[in-house]
């Protein structure tokens, strides 16, 4: 495990009592300026400029990008709305060489179903697996719902509705051969879209579906989980 993941571990395991904690640590703080202002610290300080300043600007260069770039996404949020396969089914057409221009376009009907500009034969959407998000824990919370629809013969989207996770580093998408979190074999859908939001993610055709237990939400920078979605048949 890397020092950040466990750094962030540390993190989730204070953050139910974050406020005791903000509050010792500026009690702490002010306690420790009093005791240097009174040892006369920044008298020394004033004789010793260059010092001061060669141990001042490293550490300031380390902590302030550091500090931001672990704890500025817990207040950062997105939102993406995209329209469902159900709605639409989008049937990727022969290449154009090999086909004339008016039927590079699909009939699209209502409800996920359309007509296959190739053959003419029906194609209709269906959900075959679904699941909830929860959160890995109190601090890192998911919720919302996820779609596993079939929009072709062997073509698969991976469909996040009403979703809501916390926000963080470096998050991905994953299936996941695993139904309680990451495990050895995990498919990497993509870069998580948006915080907040109803959107899609294209499985790679070929895919062994069956081989998937759920979906997760993953930080690949500290190895952390963020949220998980066991999938079940649809019923």
């Amino acid at each position: 495990m890397s020092v950040f993941g466990d750094l962030e571990r540390l993190i989730d395991d204070l953050y139910p009592y974050r406020w005791a904690v903000v509050a010792g640590l500026a009690l702490l703080l002010a306690l420790v300026a009093a005791v240097a202002v009174r040892l006369g610290a920044l008298r020394l300080m004033a004789r010793h400029r260059l010092a001061t300043v060669l141990i001042a600007v490293p550490l300031l260069a380390v902590t302030v990008p550091g500090g931001y770039y672990l704890l500025a996404p817990l207040w950062q949020r997105s939102h993406l709305e995209e329209m469902s396969p159900l709605m639409t089914v989008a049937v990727a057409p022969a290449p154009a060489a090999a086909m004339p221009a008016a039927a590079l376009t699909p009939v699209i009907g209502a409800g996920g179903t359309g007509t296959d500009a190739v053959s003419g034969s029906p194609v209709t959407a269906r959900v075959t697996h679904r699941g909830s998000f929860t959160g890995a824990d109190d601090f890192h919370y998911g919720r919302g719902r996820v779609l596993l629809i079939e929009t072709a013969p062997g073509r698969h989207t991976v469909r996040f509705e009403e979703f809501s996770v916390r926000n963080g580093p470096d998050l991905y998408v994953y299936l996941s051969p695993s139904a309680t979190g990451f495990a050895e074999g995990a498919l990497n859908l993509g870069r998580l879209k948006a915080t907040d939001g109803s959107f899609n993610y294209e499985v790679p055709e070929g895919t062994d579906l069956s081989r998937f237990k759920s979906v997760i939400i993953w930080c690949r920078r500290f190895s952390v989980l963020f949220a998980t979605a066991p999938l079940a048949p649809a019923q």
